[in-house]
């Protein structure tokens, strides 16, 4: 049986579907491209698929992860063609490796977000910004099934910044672009609730909804806060040389 991992993106309009939406697509797709899957056993076989971290419904992402169990084996580029055709566009798989390492889960451990907000002033932003760093603890709520749940969204946040684009277009409208890297943490925090704490501290208040999208989402560097490519590991193990490899041998010390 061959695993094969597979990144997927949301974009556009299709940033409103939800998780069990994309379920249904991708199986769909994976019928129309002939894929030998592999099925649970029991009285209603499904096929194995594995997904990790999904991103909340009307969030665009980047970076959204998958993996397959096979009953034969797929070269992963042409499989990763033949899913892309049979998805709509804006689900689109754009990168695909075979599982050669353990635990992609455990590799998701924090997230880029880009938070788009029109109708805000950069200066405005960069103010909020500012108080939300310099805070030791920002307390926001959110309705769980429980009730309503108080609890810090600050310490979650490795780093949050104001970004500076050019515009494709020139506009009357002022549009405030953060970027933040977000740990993986329990209760997670998503983008609003940072949106909610820079409220909290700063009374920023943007007057639409924020265009919020996943950049990327993997392993967190501790020492210099950035994201790495959790598929990384498989394309470095898949290049290492083997025992079996008569040049490899050769090369090895007696």
């Amino acid at each position: 049986m061959q695993r094969i991992r597979l990144r997927y993106t949301k974009r556009g309009r299709l940033r409103f579907t939800s998780h069990r939406d994309f379920q249904r697509a991708f199986e769909r797709a994976l019928r129309r491209a002939e894929v030998p899957m592999a099925y649970s056993a029991g009285f209603t076989p499904h096929p194995k698929v594995s997904y990790a971290n999904a991103a909340p419904t009307g969030t665009g992402s980047e970076a959204e992860f998958l993996e397959i169990a096979l009953t034969a084996a797929r070269d992963p580029e042409k499989l990763r063609i033949l899913l892309d055709e049979s998805l709509p566009a804006g689900l689109d798989i754009v990168d695909a490796v075979e599982a050669r390492t353990s635990g992609l889960a455990d590799r998701l451990t924090a997230s880029v977000w880009e938070l788009r907000l029109a109708g805000v002033d950069p200066a405005d932003a960069d103010r909020a910004v500012a108080a939300f760093n310099a805070a030791d603890l920002v307390e926001v709520q959110r309705m769980a099934k429980n009730g309503v749940r108080t609890f810090d969204a600050r310490a979650a946040v490795v780093h949050l910044e104001t970004h500076s684009e050019a515009a494709d277009r020139p506009s009357d409208q002022p549009c405030a672009i953060l970027r933040l890297v977000v740990r993986h943490v329990t209760p997670a925090v998503r983008p609003d609730d940072v949106l909610s704490g820079l409220r909290a501290v700063a009374d920023l208040a943007p007057p639409v909804p924020a265009a919020v999208t996943r950049l990327a989402q993997g392993l967190l560097d501790e020492e210099t806060g950035t994201v790495t490519d959790p598929l990384a590991p498989d394309r470095e193990a898949a290049q290492a040389p083997t025992t079996a490899d008569p040049a490899a041998a050769a090369k090895a010390p007696a």
